[in-house]
């Protein structure tokens, strides 16, 4: 019975031990590509790659590549990570970078990998806002982010302090140095090589579970973006929000000054919607917003209203000044190239419109009976003053102005008062007749 007993205990202890570390003989390794800043498309794409590598039970690697970008979707990334249930480990790849958003995303992981001549850090928030922050809400913010990247740390086993200089100092260090430190866990020339020395490492997931990766003959599965994903992160880039913000205004200028046009202005309407999506997922000084459409606002009434130039040189103003305070963050500034090239060819097109417009207005009309005034006419009958001209192929009752028109005579067409027309006689000038 003791016997008994004993072995009975054994093999409890076996069975904890068994259920406290289990091999993730995974299928294969989903890889997640990311190049680019941190938004909201991003932090959506990787939470799908991360939920496809848990139904598939595979490893999920995430190769980074980014200059930093929104803390919201930051958090978002890290906490996917956080709650995974298979193994996530980030990747930077040769020539890329983990700086600002990527450092937290790359201390989150449960492994962490760089390659050679990488750099990981500078994680300080950049101030939001035209004007910065004030001294007080600064020191809450970095107290905030200095919190938040000890806390992944910790949870990870990696350098705690060093992570927080990353933050409050803006350090940065190489993929040597941050091995070194403590900061990440393998330095691969390649992909291949870091599946390599993944293979019986171990990871605890947030359940607790302990798991053995076993990579050694795993195949590699690239999760790529989706269509819809690769277009919205491809307008969510702030010079094409701005461009399609540009054309959007345009378009409804066109079809406001020339109204039945249609093309333009469903053109117009799609690219303005587009914009303002794309403004909506980057971060947005609304007074840049309102002093662009202020500034069409200015153009169109110029059509309307006769100021002498002086509302255009309005629009002109408030487009450039709204251009350059449109972003709030240094990190996703518009081009001054592209801002100037877009006032240039905006001011051009108002021009042309503008002066096409007023031409069209004082042409003479082509069509109807207005457009007969000035026309020259022949007399059927005499004219005395009341008689019967032809013009256009048509019989007309004419009223002379004076004096007497005799048939076969021409006389120029100077009223149209309904069915009747009032005439001059050609020959008369200065009030003589030759």
């Amino acid at each position: 019975m003791r016997k008994g007993f004993f072995i009975g205990l054994m093999l409890l202890g076996l069975s904890l031990l068994i259920s406290g570390e289990v091999s993730a003989a995974s299928p294969g390794i989903d890889v997640l590509r990311v190049d680019g800043t941190i938004n909201p498309v991003l932090a959506g794409y990787i939470d799908r790659g991360i939920g496809l590598a848990e139904e598939h039970g595979a490893v999920c690697i995430i190769e980074l590549d980014t200059p930093g970008g929104l803390d919201t979707s930051m958090r978002d990334i890290v906490q996917s990570i956080l709650e995974a249930d298979v193994p996530v480990v980030v990747y930077v790849p040769p020539g890329a970078r983990a700086a600002s958003a990527g450092a937290f995303i790359t201390i989150a992981a449960h492994v962490a990998a760089m390659a050679p001549g990488t750099a990981i850090g500078a994680a300080h928030p950049v101030a939001i806002g035209e004007g910065g922050m004030d001294e007080t809400m600064a020191e809450k913010v970095v107290n905030d982010a200095v919190a938040y990247i000890r806390s992944i740390a910790e949870m990870r086993g990696r350098n705690a302090d060093w992570a927080e200089a990353a933050v409050r100092e803006s350090a940065s260090v190489s993929a040597e140095e941050a091995q070194a430190l403590g900061v990440i866990d393998i330095v691969a020339d390649s992909l291949d090589q870091l599946v390599s020395q993944l293979d019986g490492w171990q990871v605890t997931l947030l359940s607790g579970e302990v798991v053995t990766l076993d990579t050694a003959n795993a195949d590699i599965n690239y999760i790529d973006m989706g269509t819809t994903e690769r277009f919205l992160f491809t307008i969510s880039d702030p010079n094409i929000a701005y461009i399609l913000l540009s054309l959007g205004m345009m378009g409804i200028f066109f079809e406001l000054a020339s109204p039945g046009a249609i093309f333009p202005g469903v053109v117009g309407a799609i690219c303005l919607l587009l914009g303002f999506y794309s403004l909506g997922m980057l971060p947005v000084n609304y007074a840049g917003v309102l002093l662009i459409v202020l500034a069409f606002g200015l153009f169109v009434a110029e059509v309307f209203i006769t100021s002498h130039g002086l509302l255009a040189l309005g629009g002109i103003a408030s487009l450039t000044i709204g251009s350059m305070v449109l972003m709030s963050n240094p990190m996703f500034q518009i081009n001054k190239g592209l801002i100037a090239g877009v006032v240039i060819v905006i001011t051009a097109f108002f021009v042309f419109a503008v002066g096409a417009i007023v031409r069209t207005h004082r042409t003479r009309q082509q069509t109807g009976r207005e457009a007969m005034v000035g026309k020259v006419a022949v007399a059927r009958t005499p004219l005395d003053p009341t008689g019967t001209v032809f013009v256009h192929g048509e019989r007309w009752e004419a009223t002379v102005d004076e004096g007497r028109v005799e048939p076969g005579e021409e006389v120029v067409i100077t009223e149209v008062d309904g069915l009747r027309l009032r005439v001059t006689r050609k020959n008369k000038k200065g009030g003589e007749e030759k």
